[in-house]
């Protein structure tokens, strides 16, 4: 018996280290909404419906309530999630058309090519809008699989404001090849259904190994189109039908993780691109009490619902107001994967000691740049998130007194202007209501020069600095 019980434990001794090894290398599933507001899930302030996955994920894993992009527009916003830069460093500037002939560059590490070191499966499900040529679809940027539409889904023809002519067809994708070349508004009721479908059977098929789920869900981006088994489901109108089934989607992911017995190891984020368009009315979400939306970086328009989830990692049932921003994704999961990060710069840092709730853990960044339009730095934060300086510029805001849209068509916005910097504190006034810049004269000087840092690597269009020293080019 002593040689068999030496086998035995010779046999665990080798095992360990492996497993050790093993759970520090979660599957990885990103779920990121377009357009959704920060307080359209019920556990972040939804009024009026609930999202019961969505808020089953929050009580499971960690809320952030101080979660930002780092722009509040589609196409740079994906960027900056992708490449863990700011994307105006990588050539990338608000929402890239159909006919864009530019993209992210092959140069540039995606989050799939970072996870690929390290054996992953990958796979990008549903809205890319990193660049529609071939060479700019994700299976040519780390994914193993794709499966979705290369633009925002008001990029077509079937909008009700588009004009004959202006839009092209939107075409659905598979890998590198087009599916179906014009997707009608019927193929569009499936789209939140076809997403999860093929999250699923990606799931299913990669279990017994480390995979990276993107899935990017074209909803509740304009014009909403809801499948018939949640269509008037909610009493409460179209966007709440939408958000019923996205939240359903959520729970389809989470099911298959549960049943392939993956939940203990799969790390879960939740997020969104950027605020809600609210010009559209009841066709848009709802920034809670964030001032503005899309297209502002005011913080309805950046700090959106931020939610995490891995059992065996992150603090269930926590909550952290610590300020983080989706450039410290990429970084992050390269220290809990021990892979390495890029050659070139880029501005993430790691913020796993907040993610993982280790006692006491702060931001790492001394503060934030928000950018928007054509290379504008509209705002800087501390890095903690406590202090914001609205940096004299234009921005785009509904007038008070304007009745709400319906049924789809925008209400038109106004623009107003920022003359003198404006200095918010976040901490007791998140709806940045009170300029206190006048009282705070030091921290406006110091944020102040963080700016002039980031006009000196990135350039200010609004400082005549079209580019810095530190910008690199889209690909072409």
């Amino acid at each position: 018996m002593r040689p068999l019980l030496l086998s035995l434990l010779f046999s665990l001794s080798c095992a360990l280290p492996h497993a050790a090894v093993a759970a520090e290398q979660p599957n990885i599933v990103i779920i990121f909404m377009d357009d959704m507001g920060y307080a359209d899930v019920g556990c972040f302030g939804a009024q009026g419906y609930q999202t019961p996955n969505i808020d089953k994920l929050a009580a499971d894993g960690r809320k952030f309530t101080n979660f930002h992009v780092a722009q509040p527009v589609c196409s740079a916003s994906r960027c900056a999630l992708m490449t863990g830069c700011y994307p105006n460093r990588v050539g990338i500037h608000g929402a890239l058309g159909p006919n864009a002939k530019h993209g992210i560059n092959a140069n540039e590490m995606t989050l799939a090519e970072l996870v690929r070191q390290k054996g992953y499966a990958t796979a990008a499900i549903g809205k890319w809008h990193l660049g529609s040529l071939p060479q700019f679809l994700p299976t040519n940027h780390g994914f193993d699989e794709y499966y979705g539409i290369p633009y925002s889904n008001d990029m077509w023809p079937y909008h009700p404001q588009a004009k004959p002519g202006v839009y092209p067809k939107l075409p659905m994708i598979e890998n590198d090849k087009v599916v179906d070349e014009e997707i009608t508004p019927g193929d569009q009721t499936h789209l939140t259904t076809d997403y999860t479908t093929r999250g699923v059977k990606f799931i299913e098929k990669n279990k017994d190994k480390p995979f990276f789920l993107y899935l990017a869900h074209s909803m509740v981006h304009v014009p909403l189109f809801v499948s018939d088994k949640f269509k008037g489901k909610s009493g409460k109108g179209l966007y709440v039908d939408v958000m019923m089934e996205v939240d359903w989607s959520v729970g389809q992911i989470m099911d298959t993780l549960r049943k392939n017995g993956l939940e203990e190891n799969t790390w879960v984020i939740f997020t969104s691109d950027n605020g809600p368009w609210l010009s559209y009315g009841d066709h848009s979400g709802s920034a809670g009490p964030l001032r503005e939306g899309k297209g502002t970086c005011w913080e309805g328009g950046t700090r959106v619902t931020g939610i995490m989830k891995w059992p065996a990692k992150i603090p269930a049932g926590t909550t952290t107001d610590t300020m983080m921003m989706t450039i410290d994704v990429l970084p992050t999961i390269a220290h809990v994967i021990e892979a390495s990060l890029p050659e070139h710069k880029i501005d993430g840092l790691n913020c796993w000691p907040i993610v993982s709730g280790a006692p006491a853990a702060k931001n790492p960044h001394e503060f934030y740049a928000f950018y928007y339009e054509q290379n504008q730095l509209q705002a800087i934060s501390s890095g903690d998130g406590k202090w914001k300086l609205q940096l004299p510029h234009q921005y785009r805001s509904l007038p008070p007194d304007q009745p709400k849209a319906t049924g789809g068509k925008p209400a038109g916005y106004k623009q107003v202007k920022i003359t003198e910097p404006e200095l918010y504190d976040l901490y007791t006034d998140i709806s940045e209501s009170k300029n206190i810049a006048s009282q705070n004269a030091e921290m406006v000087a110091t944020l102040q020069k963080h700016a002039e840092t980031m006009r000196a690597e990135l350039g200010d269009s609004l400082m005549k600095q079209p580019r810095g020293a530190g910008t690199r080019e889209a690909g072409k």
